[in-house]
This record gives structure tokens, C-alpha cells and sequence, in this order.
């Protein structure tokens, strides 16, 4: 799949992917879907883009006006691939990567205390009930900006928990069997 960039002042710049199936990158129709519902949020927004794969979601925000990125990830070639995508769109200046597990906790955001994230993506491998200790994590790590949003991709038929304290589900879109929920962080 040849991923490219579809807005922005990068627009049709294409991204480093990797081979095999180690990483599901998001079709550029579903990202530009979803940044048409999210479009005035993310100019000058600071981006937290989790299991980030090739980081086609903060690279799309920065290209769109985004002010910073922190991209996730726990794969050594998915980290090797946002790097070259940040340098190929010459974003080192706005782009941060760090390898963690975000199953276990996002205690690596301690050292982004300057952050408070308005923008979260959330983009897990489907079906292997991550999106919950992620979504926990994220909220236990304070690091969202009251009113944040964060959308999470995900299979149809995983849910999303309810957090009504800590999250809650503005609006859900179906694409086929993906679902992308938008949440706010009302904390």
C-alpha cells in the first residue's frame, strides 16, 4: 500500500511503510475521512499519535498545521519508518518518537511534562483487546488537555470502555469493519 500525505502543505508527499504485517497503516481514504470531521482541531494543535506505526496521523497533523508530535510505538521498524518520515518532511523540529509499551502504562510522557496533548491518536492492531489499557493509561497519565480529543481507530467488534469520568464518546463512524470513535477528555 503506498501511503501518502492527502492534506496540508505536504499534500500528496508519500510516507516510508513497512513490509509484512507487523503494522496495519490506515487507508488514506479513512484518514482523510476523519480529518474532515476533526479539521478545526488541528491547526496548532500538540499531537500524541499512539501505536503509531509509520505515524501517517501526526505526520497528516503537522502537514496540516499541527504545532508538535510525540509518536509511540513498541516496534523497532515502525519507529525506524516514522523517523524517516519526520526527516523526509523535515518535522525534526516538531516531532518527538519514543519506544514503550503502551499496554503497560505511559509513564515515558513524564518526560513531556511540558505537553498537555489536545489531539491524542489512538490506532491499535485490531482484536487483541488493547484499546481499554491504552484508553487507561492515557487518562491515568494526565498528559491529555481537559477538552482534548482523541480518536481512536478500531475494530467493530472491539468496544470502547466507559470511562464516563475520564472520556467520553462524542460521535462513532463505521467504515466498514473499522469503527473510529471521537472522544473528549472531560477530566
Amino acid at each position: 500500500m503506498v501511503l501518502r500525505i492527502i492534506g496540508g502543505e505536504l499534500r500528496g508527499k508519500k510516507l516510508y511503510s513497512i513490509r509484512g504485517t507487523a503494522i496495519r497503516p490506515t487507508a488514506d481514504r479513512l484518514r482523510e475521512s476523519i480529518f474532515n470531521i476533526i479539521s478545526a482541531s488541528v491547526r496548532d494543535a500538540v499531537v500524541l499519535d499512539l501505536f503509531a506505526g509509520t505515524g501517517a496521523y501526526g505526520i497528516e497533523a503537522l502537514s496540516r498545521g499541527a504545532k508538535s508530535a510525540v509518536f509511540i510505538d513498541n516496534n523497532k521498524a515502525a519507529l525506524s519508518a516514522i523517523t524517516s518520515n519526520i526527516t523526509s518532511c523535515a518535522f525534526d523540529r516538531k516531532a518527538r518518537t519514543i519506544r514503550w509499551d503502551i499496554r503497560k502504562n505511559l509513564n515515558c510522557l513524564k518526560s513531556t511534562q511540558s505537553y498537555h496533548f489536545n489531539l491524542v491518536f489512538l490506532d491499535p492492531p485490531y482484536n487483541q483487546s488493547m484499546v481499554e489499557p491504552a484508553l487507561f493509561n492515557l487518562g491515568n497519565s494526565k498528559a491529555v488537555a481537559k477538552d482534548g480529543i482523541i480518536v481512536v481507530e478500531h475494530s467493530d467488534e472491539e468496544t470502547i470502555p466507559d470511562e464516563g469520568d475520564t472520556f467520553g464518546i462524542k460521535d462513532q463512524r463505521k467504515h466498514g469493519k473499522t469503527l473510529v470513535s471521537f472522544l473528549t477528555y472531560v477530566v
